[in-house]
């Protein structure tokens, strides 16, 4: 431990006068000014004053601006350092340096090493240097260029930087998306309309309770009248038999059954118009034979444990729009005895190319200029929306491909969202603006008149009309061309009785 002795300082530090002190640090101090040149080139083994006569000289003599190669290869402070060690390093030639493009030689970490000890070049603060340069040389028509391309990689650089933030938009925006269905969707659930509770249901079943659109579906003669046909033309499968009717309405197909022998009829219908149903068939004297139960088919106990047939017109546009295919499947599953049969017990899917530029540039070029103002951004959410119309039949332009055949005495729920190959074969040199979907309808097993139905534009009109899917970028085509292509249908997770549909064709997805 080290101990104060208590010696007197003053006695060990000599005495100075003021002049003497000053004139004997002056001494001491050297005269930088006056110092020898000390600063090599980087190009040849001249010495100079300061870093920055080595880049005058390196510019005079070598033609080699060192700004304008931090400028080029966007060097930072490190980036300097690496190029100095690297050109130390390598003593390659200013005219070699000029031609080196991206990557540079000088990346590696290695260069951060000093080649020279104590290196001015490398303690030389170059940022300051190029600011000084550009606000001294930068004149006249160079300072105009140099302006012009600053505010070019200025744009280039919000450019990529608003690319960046429209994908993260896009990104966030289908996550949320995504959030929102998902959250929907219950947990456990298999999409089917079985698992969708009745409260969540009700819209669709009040849809169902105004007369109006049970009058248009009963004026609607080619439904009306196929059903009856089928029923009264194939007694044999009636005749005795227990009877579900699936979805009721007016109770119209249960009073052909009844007709046609049935020997008792079960009617379920979940909107409020059974009650009409109900004094419809008592105004018959149906009412021994046929019983109405108010209910979804899904929460219900029937008085029998099977039944022999099932009718339903569960149809919806496209087919599988409302999804009640689904609730004709469940009482199958549940109530149709060994040997019976769900009627119609076929149906398939079909779409044809349609050439109506006309009809297209009516849906989307509207919106080119609404009195006067552009809407251009409504195109994508039209693009996004079938439209259910009949169509003219002059527009089809290629012959039908069926896209998915359903057996309804044996198809399953998860079978109704599907994926399918189509092929079109097109009659005509024309502009493809559009797919087309309708279905077709059988009544074949065990009959011995068979019945069958179709909504394609070639067909007698009905309620269902087509469904027409534009195409946000129509397609010219030829005469024996094939338009290849693919569709995928599947229920919206957020309402299962809408539909979700995919198409992909030539480069097209939408």
């Amino acid at each position: 431990m080290a101990t104060y002795t208590g010696t007197d300082v003053s006695d060990e530090i000599p005495e100075l006068s003021a002049s003497d002190d000053e004139a004997a640090w002056e001494d001491e101090e050297p005269d930088l000014s006056q110092d020898s040149p000390h600063v090599q080139c980087l190009f040849c083994a001249r010495l100079l004053n300061s870093p920055e006569d080595v880049f005058s000289h390196c510019k005079a003599e070598h033609n080699f601006d060192i700004s304008t190669q931090i400028r080029k290869h966007g060097l930072d402070f490190y980036g300097y350092v690496k190029l100095i060690n690297f050109v130390r390093s390598t003593n390659c030639t200013a005219d070699h340096l000029k031609c080196v493009s991206t990557p540079v030689p000088w990346e590696s970490e290695l260069f951060l090493k000093p080649v020279k000890e104590d290196d001015p070049l490398l303690q030389f603060d170059v940022e300051e240097c190029l600011d000084m340069q550009q606000d001294k040389h930068l004149e006249g028509e160079e300072a105009l260029f140099q302006r012009i391309k600053q505010a070019e990689d200025r744009a280039e650089q919000a450019e990529a930087a608003l690319a960046r933030a429209v994908e993260d938009l896009q990104k966030m925006r289908q996550f949320a998306q995504d959030f929102v269905v998902n959250t929907d969707v219950r947990v456990g659930t298999s999409g089917a309309i079985a698992d969708l509770p009745e409260g969540e249901d009700s819209a669709y079943f009040s849809s169902y309770e105004h007369y109006s659109i049970h009058e248009k579906m009963l004026k609607d003669k080619v439904r009306t009248e196929s059903y009856r046909d089928f029923i009264y033309k194939n007694p044999n499968i009636f005749k005795d038999k227990v009877v579900l009717d699936v979805g009721c309405g007016t109770g119209i197909l249960s009073m052909f059954a009844a007709k046609a022998g049935a020997s008792r009829v079960i009617a379920v219908d979940q909107s409020s118009i059974i009650y009409q149903a109900m004094d419809i068939v008592r105004s018959n004297n149906l009412e021994g034979v046929i019983t109405l139960i108010k209910g979804r088919i899904e929460d219900l106990d029937l008085p029998v444990e099977k039944v022999d047939v099932i009718i339903s017109e569960w149809m919806g546009y496209f087919l599988l729009y409302e999804s009640m295919l689904d609730s004709v499947i469940y009482a199958r599953d549940k109530y149709l005895a060994k040997g019976g049969s769900v009627y119609p017990d076929r149906c398939t899917v079909s779409l044809v190319a349609l050439g109506d530029m006309q009809r297209h540039n009516d849906v989307i070029g509207f919106w080119e200029d609404i009195y006067g103002f552009k809407m251009h951004c409504m195109k994508a959410a039209v693009i996004r929306e079938a439209l259910v119309e009949v169509l003219n039949p002059d527009t089809v332009i290629s012959e039908p491909s069926v896209i998915k055949a359903i057996d309804c005495n044996t198809a399953s729920v998860s079978e109704l969202d599907f994926s399918s190959d189509f092929m079109l074969s097109i009659r005509e040199d024309s502009t493809c603006m559009a797919f087309a979907g309708y279905f077709d309808v059988f009544f074949e097993n065990n009959c011995t008149t068979k019945v069958m139905f179709s909504t394609g534009p070639k067909s007698i009109k009905t309620h269902w009309k087509q469904v027409m899917f534009l195409l946000q970028q129509p397609i010219p085509v030829t005469k024996g061309e094939v338009i290849q292509g693919r569709i995928t249908v599947q229920k919206n997770r957020k309402d299962p009785r809408s539909l979700i549909v995919t198409l992909a064709a030539r480069d097209m997805k939408q």
